[in-house]
């Protein structure tokens, strides 16, 4: 048993009377409970299917229309509209109505915001500033949500205290619960709607008004799916289905996430938008536990560059070695970047709560606009009736105006007055007192125009509105023309996008997580990009050429050995083909713009360039070099374990101009080996056997390739290619002319193609044999190169440049190239 304790009202000042109940604890905690548990279910908790708002929003968004705080109008404190509302509406904390004013002018949590802020509003991480630091007013979609309540459209009750009046629902010019979802947990129930896309929710609606026994399959196919304010990916539909047909069900959300080359040495996944409601420190901080705990492997870094002029960037940094594309699937498992949503379509009807499908979402919805749209009518025809009401017993007195001045005259009062107009005219009472109230200004004959015009004008009005409440076709279209207007002043682009399950999950968890040691190329271009191809396979050598400079050397690997880089100091810088970025291997000039450059991968001493590449086998005849003073060397196999080591001595005013490594059938001594080729700025060429030139140690300084002219110095160094389908015999020379005075990418020149047999063998340390006859102006070899044809140039732009045929003539001149050459390598495959 429990005691209840009443007292007076107000008792007597000397007698004060105390009355104790007894009531049984059971009845008393049961009632108690069912007010408690209706109280949140109807007036906290869950939303009215209609508009769509809980109580606290629907009072927010009336006070602030109250308070005159529109679009148009300056912000004003939070405070101040927090105070307004629970001060006449809101019978709760203040800590409530902020919380809800918040969400609803955040633009992760509402797809299409009714509050616009001004301030700190939170992120998906933080809170929101205090409530006297922020400012807000209506957004424009508000606007929609109030319009037209001046014109009866909804009922009014009575405010907590019976001092004022508010709204009972909103007019809601769009369906609010479908567009921007709702949740809340009452007692015993809860709710759970995901937001849509405006758009597609208006041409449901419309075409539900044309076709009002449209089922669940027509209303998909303007509505898929949700669309939520962050974007992402919904995986598998079947829950969305469920849930449009039953009112429960879920489905998974999926960030939005590419694999890109965020460093030099290193891949990357990108996450660009995360599930609904998820934020990115949460995702960080489940991706550290599960690198901490060994169930995540394969990260190096989590990095968060979001802000708000770019939005989500999350950039998850990829161990060289892994896959990142196993590793995004993995991280789907583990972590927040994979959610599930469940809907729960729990929402008001005629004050009960039930779970509504699409098909009664619109249902409900439409019959409250046809509800307001008919008011609203009513409402407007009643005002345009009085009107008109008023303005025929005007024109009345007007055409008789002498007659209503002499009654008014001889009249004692104007009680009297408006009795007498009333018996002589037949004049109701509001249209007597009308004309009493009548100033003088309008018995002017402009006046009776207006008033005819005017009436006229009412006339077809009333004409015009009564047709909509007569006709429910011209009903409905009055309808579904507002909600386009509506859906063309709000609307804007579906932002999730919609997948079937599996595919590229199915496809990426196939994926090993490492990557493995499989054959591929290790690719460097003319403008010193490297990268590495997926695979082995042959590099392809028809089809039409990519607009970027072209492939100078290339070396078959695998995908977890280190390269070696050759440079024009004569260095070789050891690489690790994983730090490479990928490029396809299939086009006919591999391109190469997705590479990294060669000076964000080795330190390069000043005008040091990247002139080829070795695979670093510890067997084979090794690499062959030939230096700018005319020095040829073949360096024993050696690979030491150091990131650079020197691979030939040279003298300080010496350089490398060209390096290769040699194949077995290259160093062969006989008709099979492969001859060296030197070509001089002179425009000499000399080509001899590579089995002419001793191998020597890493520390030697090489032997006489060609014997130069003094001042002249060697411009190419290289080998010719027996194992191609042509031949040595089929290699072609190009060079290219022109002045040494002229500044470096400034002189086009003149270019020539001769094949190689043009030109015959000479012992090494020779001199050569002319190349290329110099025109009026050159003086000098630009560039030459010699290698298997079809040869391909390129310009500084990396844009290719057209070559000339062949020319048979050795010691010819050249042809006027199109532009700078700055780049030659063979199309043929590697």
């Amino acid at each position: 048993m429990a005691r209840r304790t009443t007292t007076p009202s107000s008792p007597p000042a000397d007698d004060f009377t105390e009355r104790i109940l007894d009531v049984d604890v059971s009845s008393e905690m049961q009632t108690s409970f069912l007010e408690y548990a209706y109280s949140v279910i109807y007036s906290r908790a869950l939303p009215d299917a209609r508009d769509g708002l809980k109580p606290v929003q629907r009072r927010i968004l009336y006070g602030m229309e109250e308070m005159g705080i529109r679009p148009d109008r300056s912000h004003v404190k939070c405070a101040r509209v927090v105070g307004q509302v629970m001060g006449q509406y809101h019978p709760h904390g203040d800590g409530a109505i902020y919380d809800a004013l918040v969400r609803t002018a955040q633009p992760w949590s509402m797809r299409l915001t009714l509050v616009d802020g001004h301030g700190n509003f939170g992120s998906l991480d933080d809170g929101p500033a205090a409530m006297r630091y922020t400012e807000c007013r209506m957004a424009p979609a508000a606007l929609a949500m109030t319009a037209d309540l001046d014109s009866d459209t909804v009922d009014f009750r009575p405010n907590y205290d019976g001092k004022d009046v508010e709204p009972v629902v909103l007019p809601a010019a769009f369906p609010n619960l479908l567009v921007n979802g709702a949740s809340g947990i009452a007692v015993g129930m809860a709710t759970n709607c995901a937001p849509h896309n405006l758009v597609e929710v208006v041409q449901a609606l419309r075409h539900l008004i044309k076709h009002p026994k449209a089922g669940l399959d027509d209303l998909m196919r303007f509505i898929p799916g949700p669309d939520l304010p962050s974007g992402g990916k919904i995986i598998g539909l079947d829950g969305v289905r469920d849930a449009y047909a039953t009112g429960r069900g879920s489905f998974r959300i999926r960030a939005t996430a590419r694999v890109e080359q965020v460093h030099p040495r290193r891949k990357g996944i990108v996450i660009t938008e995360l599930p609904y409601l998820v934020g990115p420190e949460r995702v960080i901080e489940q991706i550290k536990t599960g690198v901490q705990s060994r169930k995540l492997q394969g990260i190096h870094d989590v990095k968060d560059l979001s802000d708000r002029a770019h939005g989500t960037r999350l950039v998850i940094e990829v161990k060289n070695g892994f896959n990142a594309d196993a590793l995004l699937e993995q991280l789907y498992k583990a972590t927040k970047l994979e959610d599930s949503f469940g809907i729960n379509a729990v929402a008001l009807v005629d004050g009960q709560p039930r779970t509504l499908g699409l098909r009664e979402l619109l249902d409900v919805y439409l019959q409250h606009r046809y509800d307001v749209t008919t008011r609203r009518t009513e409402f407007r025809r009643a005002k345009a009736q009085d009107r008109l009401h008023l303005v025929e017993g005007m024109l009345l007195a007007i055409v008789d105006i002498d007659d209503v001045i002499a009654i008014v005259r001889s009249s004692d009062d104007a009680a009297e007055a408006k009795t007498r107009l009333i018996e002589a005219f037949d004049l109701s009472d509001v249209q007597a007192t009308y004309i009493l109230d009548m100033p003088l200004r309008r018995l002017t004959r402009l006046s009776v125009i207006e008033l005819e015009s005017e009436r006229d004008a009412l006339r077809a009005e009333i004409a015009a509105l009564s047709e909509i409440l007569d006709n429910p076709e011209r009903l409905r279209a009055l309808v579904s023309d507002e909600l386009a207007e509506v859906a063309k002043t709000h609307g804007t682009p579906r932002r999730t996008i919609l997948l079937a399950a599996g595919g590229t999950a199915a496809t990426a968890a196939a994926v090993p997580l490492e990557v493995a040691d499989d054959p591929c190329w290790v690719l460097m271009s003319s403008a010193g990009l490297l990268a590495r191809t997926p695979h082995a396979e042959p590099l392809a050598s028809e089809g039409p050429r990519s607009n970027h400079d072209v492939v100078v050397a290339r070396v078959l690997t695998t995908a977890r050995a280190d390269v070696g880089l050759l440079t024009s100091r004569g260095r070789c810088v050891r690489l690790n083909a994983l730090d490479l970025p990928t490029v396809p291997a299939t086009a006919s000039a591999p391109n190469l713009q997705g590479g990294t450059h060669v000076s964000e991968l080795v330190t390069l001493e000043p005008g040091e360039r990247a002139l080829g590449l070795s695979a670093l086998r510890t067997d084979g005849p090794g690499l062959a070099l030939g230096t700018a003073a005319g020095v040829v060397k073949r360096v024993a196999p050696e690979v030491l374990n150091r990131d650079a080591w020197e691979v030939i001595r040279l003298d300080d005013s010496d350089e490398v101009v060209g390096a290769v490594e040699l194949t077995e059938e290259q160093a062969a001594a006989g008709p099979g080996g492969a001859d060296l080729v030197f070509v001089t700025g002179d425009a000499q060429l000399l080509h001899f056997p590579a089995s002419a030139v001793r191998p020597q140690g890493r520390g030697g300084g090489g032997m006489a390739g060609v014997r130069l002219a003094p001042k002249v110095s060697a411009v190419f160094f290289g080998v010719t290619d027996p194992s191609s389908e042509a031949g040595a015999a089929g290699s072609v020379v190009v060079t290219v002319a022109g002045s040494s005075s002229a500044l470096p990418g400034t002189d086009a020149g003149t270019v020539k193609v001769t094949p190689l047999t043009e030109y015959p063998a000479k012992g090494r340390a020779t001199g050569g044999v002319r190349c290329h006859r110099f025109l009026k102006g050159e003086d000098t070899l630009l560039l030459a190169w010699v290698g298997p044809p079809p040869a391909v140039a390129a310009a500084a732009s990396g844009a290719p440049v057209e070559l000339p045929a062949a020319d048979g003539r050795r010691d010819g001149s050249g042809a006027p190239a199109g532009q700078p050459i700055v780049a030659v390598a063979s199309r043929s495959a590697g």
